[in-house]
């Protein structure tokens, strides 16, 4: 969802400076970004740890920073190009669509609201509550049983390492939309296919990551 469907990465980052200035902490963008996909505890418990202030101040800094990125969003909605278009795509072609996301759940649903996404989605699922985050697999699992699919149908759209990740393995195919100043990264090769916009998306596309699965399946047995 961030930094797929929403331009939401920047408010992030504003958010997560405005907090951690708290604490006298501040972030270069390399630091930053290591960290990009993780669940929002995990982010400040990592930064918290790394600079020797103590976790009885996580809660706290946690409901802030939700808080403020909502407020930001809200404020300023920006969705991405090609979000409308790849649900839409979908839609027509027939396939369940969820919505797996590190972000808690009241974000979820304002960024849904805001791009009026609900019509497209059968699940909403969110790692807040969820005993492990991405790079962990868990999200992606979760919702693929919620769609009552095998993980090995799916189809994950990702901008994050950490997501990308994820999404193998869980054992779907992924597409990655890395940030522009990111697109050139060797790492992205894990992907199954890496796009500059969901809208480059296609049916061309999507039948030689399909046609692969099957010549890969025919190879192993």
């Amino acid at each position: 969802m961030d930094g797929l469907l929403i331009d939401s990465e920047p408010l992030w980052e504003e958010a997560a400076k405005e907090i951690l200035a708290r604490f006298n902490v501040k972030l270069s963008k390399e630091q930053y970004h290591m960290n990009t996909g993780l669940r929002t505890r995990e982010f400040l418990a990592f930064w918290f740890s790394y600079f020797g202030i103590g976790n009885q101040h996580i809660p706290q800094a946690e409901m802030d920073l939700i808080d403020l990125v909502i407020a930001k969003v809200t404020r300023a909605p920006k969705f991405l190009p090609g979000a409308a278009y790849i649900l839409e795509f979908f839609k027509e072609r027939n396939f369940n669509i969820g919505l797996a996301s590190s972000s808690p759940m009241r974000l979820i649903d304002v960024v849904v609201e805001l791009g009026k996404f609900g019509k497209y989605l059968q699940t909403k699922t969110s790692a807040e509550s969820l005993t492990h985050g991405k790079p962990h697999p868990q999200v992606y699992l979760e919702c693929a049983a919620q769609l009552g699919a095998s993980p090995l149908q799916c189809i994950a759209f990702e901008d994050s390492f950490n997501g990308m990740i994820a999404a193998k393995a869980a054992r779907m195919k992924c597409v990655v939309v890395p940030a522009y100043e990111q697109q050139k990264q060797l790492r992205w090769h894990a992907a199954d296919l890496r796009l500059t916009s969901l809208a480059n998306f296609n049916d061309l596309l999507m039948d030689g990551m399909l046609n692969q699965s099957s010549a890969e399946a025919i190879q192993k047995n």
